[in-house]
């Protein structure tokens, strides 16, 4: 799939989640959104991205913004990395990785000379009516969801 640009349809997804539910972009639209893809839970970048943006979901929630993590990790490693690190940001279970495919973020990746496929950690900035308003590739992590809040102000 092509690679998404600002103003695109953000594609919509309905998985598992975090405490047995299920997550979709449709239930979620109406107000705006920051889909973030992660690697793997209980990594050190992806936990601290986990936690730094659960650290300003009040703030998020001010401006009526949801936040969605997604990897392709089970709703059941999910929970338990919530408790873990007393996350408040929603998970969402990609395991077959549809909606990584779907936003173009499921690419080879190169690690000591082995290639495998993976996630590129990315967030989308969705606005109310589901088209993206901003796109973050190849995120580092440090100082992202405070990145990511400001665009969110700008909505």
């Amino acid at each position: 799939m092509g690679d998404l640009a600002i103003g695109d349809a953000a594609p919509d997804f309905d998985l598992e989640s975090d405490g047995s539910g299920r997550i979709s972009l449709k239930a979620l639209l109406g107000k705006p959104l920051v889909v973030y893809f992660y690697p793997k839970d209980n990594t050190p970048g992806c936990t601290t991205e986990a936690i730094d943006f659960s650290a300003r979901m009040e703030e998020f929630e001010k401006l009526g913004v949801t936040i969605v993590g997604l990897s392709p990790d089970s709703a059941r490693k999910h929970d338990n990395f919530i408790a873990k690190h007393n996350l408040t940001v929603r998970l969402a279970a990609d395991t077959e990785t549809v909606a990584a495919q779907a936003y173009g973020v499921w690419v080879e990746k190169s690690m000591y000379g082995k290639k495998y496929m993976g996630i590129d950690r990315s967030t989308f900035l969705v606005d109310s009516e589901g088209k993206i308003a901003q796109i973050w590739r190849k995120v580092k992590v440090q100082g992202h969801a405070d990145e990511v809040l400001e665009a969110a102000r700008a909505l």
